[in-house]
């Protein structure tokens, strides 16, 4: 066999040359098979205009959809912090120093008012009890229409219920039936003005038959 490497013909088909001339079509370069030099040519960016391609813009990551199920509130809005026993302390003597010094004030303006009085359970029902009336109107006065919070009223009511239930078997006897009836009276009440304000709603507008 014959070393002599394989010869092919490279035709340049541009009709015109760097220098802006018509190009003779019929010229044409022998390249021999395995030589370097046409390799580095054809390597080189051919001469004139140039395509020139853009990168694709990347595209921003979507944003996460948010869960369908509601997250569980953070622990310490789930359940308050302990206070320890010393601070407990330290708060409840600050308080006592502040209410007596209300109280010196108060003996200061009005030598003749006695002592106020310490807070009791009984002090707890009647507050609660007087809440509940008051906004079921039992406060308006003679020729004023009533202002009822049937709302307020209701919690009220359910506040004394909770009382109940909560000190069971931890109350006197005394304490027990004050705040027995105290509840009666409330929902009593209660159902007085519900079943006035559903009968009003029945009734036709004046002047209407």
């Amino acid at each position: 066999m014959s070393d002599k490497p394989p010869v092919f013909t490279v035709t340049d088909r541009r009709k015109f040359t760097l220098e802006g001339d018509l190009r003779d079509e019929s010229g044409a370069t022998s390249v021999a098979e395995g030589s370097s030099k046409p390799a580095e040519e054809s390597s080189k960016p051919a001469p004139g205009p140039r395509l020139v391609t853009q990168k694709a813009p990347e595209q921003a990551p979507e944003p996460e959809k948010p869960s369908a199920e509601p997250s569980s509130p953070p622990e310490d809005l789930a359940s308050p912090p302990e206070v320890s026993a010393q601070d407990e302390a330290a708060a409840h003597h600050a308080y006592q120093q502040s209410s007596e010094h209300i109280d010196t004030m108060l003996r200061a303006a009005n030598p003749a008012a006695g002592p106020t009085p310490a807070v009791s359970f009984e002090h707890v029902i009647q507050s609660i009890y007087l809440s509940a009336i008051v906004a079921l109107g039992a406060a308006t006065e003679p020729g004023q229409k009533p202002r009822i919070d049937i709302l307020g009223a209701r919690q009220s009511i359910d506040m004394l219920a909770v009382l109940q239930e909560k000190t069971k078997g931890n109350l006197t006897e005394k304490e027990q039936r004050l705040l027995q009836n105290a509840l009666f009276e409330v929902r009593m009440m209660f159902l007085e003005v519900t079943n006035a304000i559903a009968q009003q709603a029945q009734r036709p507008p004046q002047g209407k038959k």
